[in-house]
Order: structure tokens, then C-alpha cells, then sequence
């Protein structure tokens, strides 16, 4: 053929051998070449999966997601109609307290000032029962429910509210349940803890063991006087314990109030040291009045034995969005070694 290619005829030895190594590494590169283009082909196809796959998860996370919310949405009215069903008679309202008494949480002021207006506003409630079992909390929050109890009774004086305690009603707790017209409990119940505290950390000793040194800029002689990484002054000290011992007395005043002559407090006054008891103690030193349970009280102490429940109940969204906020000022508050006084 004319065209096909011929070595040169003069070519020595050398040449051909340089000319072969040539088309060698000539073919070499053609190969590195392919299998280059192989497994960019196999990676696009790889990362193409991907997508597809990332894209098919993200279509079946929002589908399960407007499937549970169209349930929420869908049964959240039946759950309403059905409560209102349960209220169209005669029947003891209940209302829980449950958990720590604090702001933003299910046991808030807000919630259960709510959940008590809605109990006596009904016509149909012959008394109102305050389930309870929480260690305490927030003197501020059980101060408000506290006032409010007091006023509702004021304003609604042929409608009883009843006091239940399950597990625990201390101090705070105890505190909102000393303002209704009588208390109950379990005989294992505990009762109690009429005291406050507040509680934090100290980090000084650590921070000179490792070498820190605290640096702390304020306007006001006493703007840091609850710095866990300063050194604690004597008189910052005893300014802290008389705000505890006020709010303390506050915290008596009110259960004397509400107890009245039935509170065995001079013949105990150990009743304030913060000390707590069990249920059938609490009966003999006139902390609760009777022994039994939310379903005893509506049947054999108000007559009427149906139960409708009045507490607020938030929704998950609600919860959630409350939750994150409150989580982030909590843990804040505990990194920065603070905590207000408690009822508990």
C-alpha cells in the first residue's frame, strides 16, 4: 500500500531501538489515558447515585413529615370535641402540676393559671382537684399560681379546690398546694421542704492549679459578686443568705396563710427547717389534711367521681421551640456556676 508506514531503510540500530521505546511509552499513555477516562466515568456515575439517593431520602423525610403533621393537624380537633364531649355534665375538674415549677416548662405560672381559670370558669365543675407531683421550683412562678388560687377561690366560694399530692409535693409545690381548701396525699407520699437554696460552683482553686488567671471588668461594686471564678468575699456571702432567709419567710408567711391553725408549727418548728416527710407524718404535724387519692377526693370527698382533665396541653411544636430556648439559658446558667433561688 502507498500509504502504509515503512522504518527507514538507513535506520541503525540505535534509532530503532529509540523508536521503539517511543511508540512504547507512546501506548502507555494511550492506556493511562483510557483507564483515566474509565474511572471518571465510574466516579461521576458513583456521585450521580449519590444525588439520586440524597434526593429520594430528602422527598421521603418531607413526605413522613407532612403525613405526621397532617395526623396532628387531623386529630388534635376530635381530641377537643371529645373534651368538650367529657364536660357537657356534672364532674370534678383536675388539674395536673407536674415536673419542675419553672418558666417555659409544662408546670409554668402561665399554664396552670390557665388550666385553673378554664376549671372553675365551667359551670359544670363542682370542684377542682390539683394533682400534684413535682419537687418544687421557681418561688416566683409558685407565688403567682399561689395568688391565683387565692383569688379564684374569692371569686368562686362554692367551688372547692382540693390538693393531691402523688409522689412528691415539695417545697414549691408545696408552697402552691398550701393555698387550697384542703391537701391530700398518699401515705408514702413526700411532703414538705419548706426551705429555699440556691447553688453554684467554685472554680478558683482549679484556675490557679492550671494557670488562669480570671479577668473581670464591671461598673458596680458588687456586680460580680456571684462569680465562680473570683474568690468569694465574706460580705457578698451574707447579703446572698439574707435574700435566701427573706424569700424563706415569704415562703412561710404564705403557707401559715394558708393552713391556718392547722399547721402544727409551734409544737414543730423543725416544719421550716427544709425537712420533708411522708404522707402519713405530714397528716400529724397538719401539713395535709387527709390521706387519698385525686379519684378518692372526687368520690368520696366532692361526690362527683368523673374526672375531666383541664390542664393546658402544649403542642410538640410548642414544647420544642419552648424546650430549645429554655435548654440553651439553663445550661448557661449552670457553665457560668448560677443558680436563683429554688423552692426545692
Amino acid at each position: 500500500m502507498a500509504d502504509e508506514w515503512k522504518a527507514p531503510v538507513n535506520e541503525t540500530e540505535e534509532e530503532r531501538l529509540a523508536r521503539e521505546a517511543r511508540e512504547a511509552r507512546n501506548e502507555e499513555v494511550r492506556v493511562e489515558q483510557k483507564s483515566w477516562k474509565l474511572l471518571e466515568k465510574t466516579l461521576l456515575a458513583g456521585v450521580q447515585e449519590q444525588r439520586r439517593a440524597r434526593r429520594w431520602g430528602i422527598f421521603f423525610k418531607l413526605l413522613t413529615f407532612v403525613y405526621l403533621f397532617g395526623i396532628l393537624v387531623l386529630f388534635t380537633p376530635l381530641m377537643d370535641m371529645d373534651a368538650a364531649a367529657t364536660r357537657s355534665g356534672n364532674h370534678t375538674a383536675l388539674v395536673e402540676v407536674r415536673g419542675v415549677i419553672a418558666d417555659q416548662e409544662a408546670a409554668s405560672a402561665d399554664n396552670l393559671i390557665k388550666s385553673l381559670r378554664e376549671a372553675f370558669k365551667d359551670p359544670k365543675t363542682k370542684a377542682v382537684v390539683m394533682r400534684i407531683n413535682s419537687p418544687g421550683g421557681s418561688p416566683v412562678q409558685a407565688g403567682y399560681v399561689y395568688d391565683e388560687i387565692r383569688r379564684l377561690r374569692a371569686e368562686h366560694p362554692n367551688t372547692k379546690l382540693y390538693a393531691v399530692i402523688t409522689d412528691l409535693g415539695a417545697s414549691g409545690a408545696y408552697y402552691i398546694a398550701s393555698a387550697a381548701d384542703e391537701i391530700y396525699a398518699d401515705k408514702a407520699s413526700l411532703v414538705g421542704s419548706i426551705g429555699v437554696t440556691a447553688a453554684g460552683y467554685g472554680f478558683v482553686g482549679a484556675m490557679e492549679k492550671l494557670g488562669v488567671e480570671r479577668r473581670s471588668y464591671t461598673a458596680g461594686e458588687h456586680k460580680a459578686f456571684l462569680d465562680p471564678f473570683s474568690p468569694e468575699k465574706p460580705d457578698e456571702r451574707a447579703f446572698w443568705q439574707g435574700v435566701l432567709n427573706t424569700t424563706h419567710q415569704q415562703f412561710i408567711a404564705m403557707v401559715k396563710q394558708g393552713r391556718g391553725d392547722r399547721l402544727k408549727d409551734k409544737e414543730h418548728p423543725e416544719l421550716f427547717s427544709g425537712l420533708i416527710w411522708s404522707g402519713e407524718q405530714a397528716k400529724s404535724l397538719g401539713l395535709v389534711d387527709g390521706l387519698g387519692s385525686a379519684s378518692y377526693v372526687a368520690r368520696e370527698v366532692v361526690g362527683e367521681k368523673d374526672l375531666v382533665d383541664y390542664t393546658v396541653q402544649e403542642s410538640p411544636f410548642d414544647r420544642f421551640s419552648k424546650r430549645i430556648g429554655a435548654s440553651v439559658a439553663e445550661h448557661l446558667a449552670m457553665w457560668m456556676g448560677f443558680q436563683g433561688p429554688q423552692l426545692r
